[in-house]
């Protein structure tokens, strides 16, 4: 048995998080300093508040007015490098380089510049005079540090490695090459007009993102979060393996209202990862369920981070569509990893909770019935076609009455309105924290997307991928030739070469680059290679955000694995390889979807038997992969059983009848050879 896992403090949490989450490394500040970015934060969230339920203002108002007032408080937030930020050095202003109060004023100032002339851009763009030529130039560059400081330096280096392509065009190698731009139409391009930083990406996080970030915070406030977590001990506790089933079911459910990984992976596994120890799972593997599970929160409806929102404005399609496109997939996440937990489970021995370790779900349910009711209401109204902003607002809304009557009912009517206020400050100033990273980030990939729009390199590379694509799918069908019959057309395998390419890629790139950020670059990228291969677009967004969101548990820059390995005293890499592991299902699902999108539900293309077949395909191959990982079915594997049902695995997941009736044949045979065979072997012992 595992020596016990000590429980951390809420400080030694705060600190696993800001060591492994750069957005949460902020700088100790002096207490004017505090005071007046807590200001500034509520109001910011107070702004957004108001014109998500009374009307948004002109667009390039709004997102400069959001994009300034972040840049100005990142620079007061976060140090210029993460070892000072507990501490300052040289001439500094209430405790602040002054070098950071010039970088603050500048990015507000620069931010402010286009709304501020929005009128007289109809006879600047294309035209800039030198004032906004040194104005964009001064935002680019300190965006470019706001975003270093606030995420790392991947997404910096990446913008400046695109704007040099666009300025030395001329030089580049073969079909890359193009007729180059000065710096006055690059930054034309990308400051003045709305194909760059005041872009589609900024936009969204103003308009969208921000508002569901607060409404996850102010959630979190009124107790969802642990209702969540007590709610899944209860209905999932009793069973083998009890507690990492409740990290799995728990996670989904706050995934519902976070999209950060790390986060829930601080939050949950705070409680669940040491409960894991304690039963018999290796310290590695509790790390592993807990940063997996966490990760699906990313692609759970209804926030799924911000990507949902992006999705709107990319395809023009309702959120109500792509909500619902994200359910089966999303399940596909959260049955893998629990499958592997229970096969891991019974390979172990390991036991659920006891009836005494258990809360009673009709007591949980009738003590917090009151904390769900926000996010039923936000569901609702984005199921029945509302706006998300005003869903949002409601929402809001919904969560501060609940919070009042709470504090009423605990403290009395004037304690709990003087508490209710102090929370909704608290709430508010939280929120818009929590978005300053992602709204640079968005701002700065808006230079990415406004580079491509500009050179057209994300056609050239779409053409060069499928190229390289065809020309191995036709050496590997001819190698294929002694086969007595056509397994594969060269059409399928382009597509799976296309497919695996542009996977790769999209882990590569979220190695290092935010989720959300990874997502609008691999759409302007990756998505036009999908495109040219005939795959319908929202299949293609889905494809390249799943594996963008992989790469949170993908190292060796699995920071969610590596997060819940902190907590679990358990050696990071490790954590990070099962992690990778049990999210098998989420990495062979979007295979599926592009084969077969029925499984998408409102696909062009959505038949109800296309629907069942793929899925049912899914599910046991999902069931056989994961017993050939775990070794253990019914019982331990002999070696062929493991190879064959890896096969059975990929023929299931090939949305073709033929193909999943051998697969099942083999997963069926397996089984029988299991149930009805005697087994000596006994279960390994925990260790």
């Amino acid at each position: 048995m595992n020596e016990t896992a000590r429980q951390l403090t809420d400080a030694e949490l705060r600190a696993l998080e800001e060591e492994y989450d750069p957005e949460a490394r902020f700088r100790t500040v002096l207490r004017p300093v505090a005071i007046l970015t807590g200001v500034i934060l509520f109001l910011l969230s107070v702004y957004h508040f108001y014109t998500a339920g009374f009307g948004i203002p002109r667009a390039t108002t709004h997102r400069g007015l959001h994009m300034g007032v972040s840049l100005f408080v990142i620079f007061l937030s976060f140090a210029a490098f993460h070892r000072d930020r507990h501490k300052t050095t040289g001439f500094v202003i209430l405790g602040i380089p002054v070098y950071d109060w010039l970088f603050a004023i500048a990015g507000a100032v620069s931010s402010f510049y286009v709304p501020w002339i929005y009128d007289q851009l109809a006879f600047r763009v294309g035209n800039p005079l030198t004032l906004d030529i040194v104005m964009g130039t001064l935002l680019l560059v300190t965006l470019m540090e706001a975003v270093r400081r606030s995420m790392g330096w991947p997404l910096p280096v990446i913008a400046a490695l695109f704007i040099a392509y666009a300025y030395w065009g001329r030089s580049m190698p073969g079909i890359l090459v193009h007729p180059g731009a000065d710096w006055n139409t690059i930054i034309n391009h990308l400051y003045l007009t709305s194909q760059g930083i005041y872009g589609t990406a900024l936009g969204v996080i103003a308009t969208y993102v921000f508002h569901f970030v607060l409404f996850g915070v102010m959630a979190q406030k009124i107790g969802l979060g642990q209702l969540f977590i007590d709610l899944a001990t209860a209905l999932t506790g009793r069973f083998s393996g009890g507690p990492a089933k409740v990290s799995v079911v728990s996670s989904a459910m706050l995934g519902t209202i976070s999209g950060s990984s790390i986060a829930n992976t601080v939050t949950t596994g705070a409680l669940t990862i040491p409960a894991m120890i304690k039963i018999g799972f290796k310290r590695h593997f509790a790390a592993a369920v807990e940063a997996a599970s966490s990760t699906g929160g990313q692609i759970t409806p209804p926030v799924m981070g911000a990507v949902a929102f992006l999705m709107v404005e990319y395809l023009g399609i309702p959120l109500r569509t792509i909500l619902i496109a994200a359910i089966v997939p999303a399940f596909m996440h959260f049955f893998g990893v629990l499958v592997q937990v229970h096969l891991e489970a019974k390979r172990l021995g390991i036991r659920g909770l006891t009836k005494e370790e258990l809360p009673k779900a009709g007591k949980v349910l009738r003590e917090g019935w009151l904390s769900v009711a926000p996010l039923i209401l936000l569901v609702w109204m984005l199921m029945s076609g509302r706006t998300p902003f005003l869903s949002a607002f409601w929402a809001i809304a919904a969560c501060m009455a609940v919070y009042l009557i709470q504090r009423i009912m605990a403290s009395g009517v004037l304690g709990g309105i003087k508490e209710t206020a102090a929370g909704i400050f608290e709430g508010f100033v939280s929120g818009a924290r929590q978005s300053l990273s992602v709204t640079a980030a968005a701002a700065l990939v808006g230079v990415v997307i406004g580079i491509v729009t500009l050179t057209g390199v994300g056609f050239k590379i779409a053409f060069m991928v499928t190229s390289v694509a065809a020309s191995g799918a036709a050496d590997f069908h001819a190698f294929l030739g002694f086969l007595p019959f056509e397994l594969f057309t060269v059409q399928t395998l382009t597509l799976l070469f296309t497919l695996v390419m542009t996977a790769v890629v999209c882990i590569l790139m979220g190695c290092g680059v935010p989720t959300t950020a990874n997502y609008i670059i691999m759409v302007a990228v990756a998505a036009p290679v999908l495109g040219m291969m005939n795959v319908e677009p929202l299949v293609a967004h889905f494809f390249v955000f799943y594996f963008g969101v992989l790469a949170d548990v993908t190292p060796p820059v699995a920071l969610a694995a590596y997060a819940g390995a902190g907590i679990a005293g358990a050696n990071g890499f490790k954590a990070g390889n099962t992690a990778f592991r049990l999210s098998m299902g989420k990495a062979m699902v979007p295979f599926v979807f592009v084969f077969s999108p029925s499984l998408l539900i409102v696909t062009q293309a959505f038949t109800l038997p296309d629907f069942l077949l793929a899925f049912t395909g899914a599910v046991l191959g999902i069931v056989a992969l994961s017993a050939a990982i775990t070794n253990w079915l019914l019982g331990p594997l002999w070696v062929v059983e493991r190879i064959v049902l890896v096969l059975a695995a990929l023929l299931l997941i090939a949305p073709e009848p033929i193909s999943t009736a051998l697969g099942l044949a083999i997963l069926a045979a397996v089984t029988a050879r299991q149930y009805l065979g005697s087994r000596d072997t006994p279960a390994a012992a925990a260790p």
